[in-house]
């Protein structure tokens, strides 16, 4: 890992620049105007130490692009090889496995949890009445299930192992009554695929997802030479603005670790574009179908109602819950509003990552736009300034 005083990451930057290293691309992959320079921008501020964006159709590819540095050390340039740790963006990709299975007649995302997990047969909500959470509540983040937390989390090495954690823990509300970030209900719609399909949960997506849709390099347990093209993460000091590396999260990317449905996986640009390019193909991609139009409703349709969702919910942040819905695995923009979302239509969704990677499908427009980055501590990632300068770069070219 990088470990120089900040003074030198910023001498890093400047030599990356003089060398040309701030941005380059494959030549067969096309450049949409500005894009490129809105990112440097972010590299200049130190907001970002490098950045691969890519916007797709469902045909193709119409954008491809990396700026600055994957590893400042080292001076290892990003490229659309690079590897990153793409955290909740796996929630979008959990979701279709159970709308898969769903397609198949397997299951019902109206059938209660403890259909498949009978453990939940028993769980009590607050008010003591039986919770019968729903397949639809733990993945719309309205089912109050308790977090899986504290030593034994960190020892569970199946989704299995994790049951009993979430049931121990108190619900947090009444199901149904309100939206509330929730990691364990994620993960327990993850164990379903497993109970449901026979195979583990990352077994079912390589099989079912991952090398039909030729996605060589997305994995919940990088290989030996996948982690040689593993970006470094870093985070910005907060009293010299600079930018300094932090070591990768725990708990990801080692075998023997549950294949978490929440976070777990790692992937890179182009692997995450085909998944958005099979969405925006109404849930087929280059000839075979993997979600029916009955299923796709249920990744780019609110399923919560008049629930403010979402995570613009404080006066920061503009108290914007109400501007968001939520559908299965997926944050769903109801209304515009200033900011990140002034250039995405109505019924544009998607989803980012902790470390401020995102994917944005717009069906207006047609096109999904995939930002890589891995900076660990934005204030909040998906109100990020580095999301904004991309997407409206983006936007601007598309509508030229």
């Amino acid at each position: 890992m990088f470990s120089c005083r900040p003074i030198l990451c910023l001498t890093s930057f400047a030599m990356a620049a003089a060398t040309g290293l701030m941005s380059s691309r494959s030549a067969a992959e096309p450049v949409l105007p500005g894009i490129g320079p809105a990112l440097q921008a972010m590299v200049d501020q130190h907001e970002i130490a490098g950045a691969v964006t890519v916007v797709v159709s469902k045909d193709r590819i119409l954008h491809l692009e990396n700026t600055g540095l994957a590893d400042v050390a080292s001076q290892k340039p990003m490229t659309e090889e690079t590897l990153f740790w793409i955290a909740s963006m796996t929630k979008p990709i959990t979701a279709t496995a159970v709308l898969m299975l769903q397609d198949e007649g397997k299951l019902n995302v109206a059938d209660p949890v403890a259909k498949y997990l009978p453990e939940f047969a028993g769980l009590k909500s607050p008010s003591g009445k039986p919770a019968n959470l729903t397949i639809t509540q733990i993945l719309t983040h309205t089912s109050g299930l308790g977090e899986a937390g504290g030593p034994a989390a960190k020892e569970a090495k199946t989704l299995a192992d994790l049951v009993p954690l979430w049931l121990a823990a108190p619900m947090q509300y009444e199901p149904g009554a309100k939206w509330a970030y929730t990691q364990s209900g994620i993960n327990a719609a993850a164990r379903i695929v497993e109970v449901v399909s026979g195979l583990t949960f990352d077994a079912f997506l390589q099989q079912r997802l991952f090398d039909p849709l030729g996605m060589k390099s997305t994995t919940f347990y990088p290989t030996d030479a996948q982690r040689a093209r593993l970006v470094t993460a870093y985070a910005k000091n907060k009293d010299t603005g600079l930018l300094e590396a932090v070591p990768p999260r725990e708990g990801y990317g080692t075998r023997g670790r549950p294949p978490q449905g929440n976070g777990g996986l790692f992937s890179t640009p182009a692997d995450y574009a085909r998944f958005c390019r099979m969405l925006l193909g109404g849930g087929a991609c280059d000839g075979r179908r993997y979600l029916s139009g009955d299923a796709m409703k249920f990744l780019t349709t609110s399923q919560t109602g008049d629930l403010p969702t979402g995570f613009f919910q404080n006066g920061p942040l503009g108290n914007l819950g109400v501007n968001y819905g939520w559908g299965l695995g997926t944050c769903i923009l109801r209304q515009p509003h200033a900011g990140v979302a002034a250039m995405l239509p109505p019924g544009t969704y998607g989803h980012g990552g902790a470390w401020g990677t995102q994917a944005w499908i717009d069906p207006v427009k047609g096109v999904a736009y995939v930002l890589m980055v891995q900076r660990s501590n934005f204030p909040n990632s998906d109100a990020s300034e580095v999301r904004r300068a991309f997407q409206e770069a983006a936007s601007k070219a598309l509508g030229k």
